[in-house]
């Protein structure tokens, strides 16, 4: 029975004209909350980035207590073989640790995205963090016979110009291998620790999750962090390598509006930008060390950052930085970075003006090693982006 004027189907209320805005109701409300830690990929950059560093530094402090405890390291500082590869075990350890609890936290695959299908597999699910691609052994390889290249060029340099005296080897055939063997694995350590913080950990995830903006946020308050703290001669490094890749981003940034598509390429040196810079600054708590050093550690760190682009991980990086570092210390005995380690095969001491010699900080202080850091890069992008087949889409990576 149908009633004329009336309809079976229930009428929608009379619109209210200037009603207020109803509160968001609770679940609104929470994922409007959720959406401050939570994005697209998981668990936002930033905190991931925060919550890393965290458990690092809490795994560093546990770890280094219980080797202290049992006599595994001491109060002075470690300057031979032996005790530098045990000390160097607590970092590497902490490392380990805190990418293992970050990896379940943020549940990513081998290539990056967040998959809760993994399974078990930890160890493979941490290559996520830039340590994944291609022809890892090899680029290892070839990563430590450029670091023994370059720093090796570098030494020669200061050599012929009177800056660095080399003396002959003071150690037997046998004190030599197991010196050498052990400051292998001892600085093998120290690049891992330092490119699984720098361009594994950092790298893969900031470049999730950045821009521009975050970028010079970050750069801005580092150095306002040094100003306010005296960060001394050495920050100028810092300042330099802050302000040298601050137009290329900003060029990035303005030409991403017309090209959306780009926001991985555009994201990824932004990212290069602030870990290279943050790399620096992480080397002015050496002693002995320089602006000249602390701006080489930044430019070689972004040299790391574009291996990793061009050959798809960071495997180059760690076989070229535990080179260059054997190189100097146990090799030519040079200092690096102000450490003068013991045990060495060569002897090396600077001589005459610092800034060509690098002082007390060793050849890593000298304007040199920015022409040889100048020499690795356009070694990368030459080698890896022309030969195709060492890496096929080198090219297209390093342009896109």
């Amino acid at each position: 029975m149908c009633v004329e004027g009336s309809s079976m189907e229930p009428q929608p209320p009379p619109a209210v004209k200037d009603s207020p805005r109803a509160p968001l109701s609770a679940p609104e409300h929470h994922r409007d909350l959720e959406s401050v830690f939570i994005g697209p990929h998981g668990l936002r950059a930033g905190w991931s980035i925060l919550l890393f560093a965290a458990l690092y530094y809490l795994f560093r402090e546990i770890i280094g207590t219980l080797f202290y405890a049992a006599g595994l390291i001491h109060d002075t500082p470690p300057d031979s073989a032996g005790t530098v590869l045990i000390a160097e075990f607590v970092p590497f350890l902490a490392l380990v640790g805190a990418a293992l609890i970050m990896v379940l936290i943020e549940d990513r695959s081998s290539d990056g995205d967040p998959n809760p299908n993994l399974g078990p597999n930890l160890a493979h699910r941490i290559l996520s963090y830039n340590l994944d691609g291609p022809r890892r052994v090899r680029h290892f390889f070839f990563g430590l016979a450029a670091g023994f290249a370059a720093l090796s060029l570098l030494v020669a340099a200061l050599a012929w110009g009177g800056w660095l005296r080399l003396g002959p080897a003071s150690l037997s055939a046998a004190q030599a291998l197991l010196n050498g063997a052990l400051w292998a694995i001892a600085f093998l350590l120290i690049g891992s620790v330092e490119e699984g913080l720098f361009r594994c950990y950092s790298l893969s995830t900031l470049t999730r999750g950045i821009n521009f903006w975050w970028a010079l946020a970050a750069q801005i308050g580092l150095c306002i962090y040094l100003a306010l703290t005296g960060g001394g001669n050495d920050a100028w490094g810092v300042y330099l390598a802050a302000a040298i890749g601050f137009a290329p981003c900003l060029i990035l940034h303005q030409k991403s509006a017309a090209h959306p598509e780009s926001r991985a390429r555009r994201a990824f040196w932004q990212t290069a930008w602030v870990t290279s810079t943050f790399f620096g600054f992480y080397h002015t708590s050496n002693n002995g060390e320089n602006w000249i050093g602390v701006f080489a550690a930044a430019f070689i760190g972004f040299v790391f950052c574009v291996s990793v682009r061009v050959t798809g991980s960071a495997w180059w990086a760690i076989g070229c930085h535990a080179a260059w570092d054997w190189a100097e210390t146990f090799f030519y005995g040079a200092a690096d970075s102000g450490f003068q380690g013991q045990g060495h095969f060569l002897s090396a001491n600077s001589a005459g003006n610092p800034l060509w010699s690098g002082g007390s900080d060793g050849p890593e202080g000298s304007v040199l090693v920015l022409g040889v850091v100048l020499l690795l890069l356009l070694f990368l992008i030459v080698f890896y982006a022309r030969n195709k087949s060492e890496s096929p889409e080198a090219a297209a990576q390093l342009a896109g």
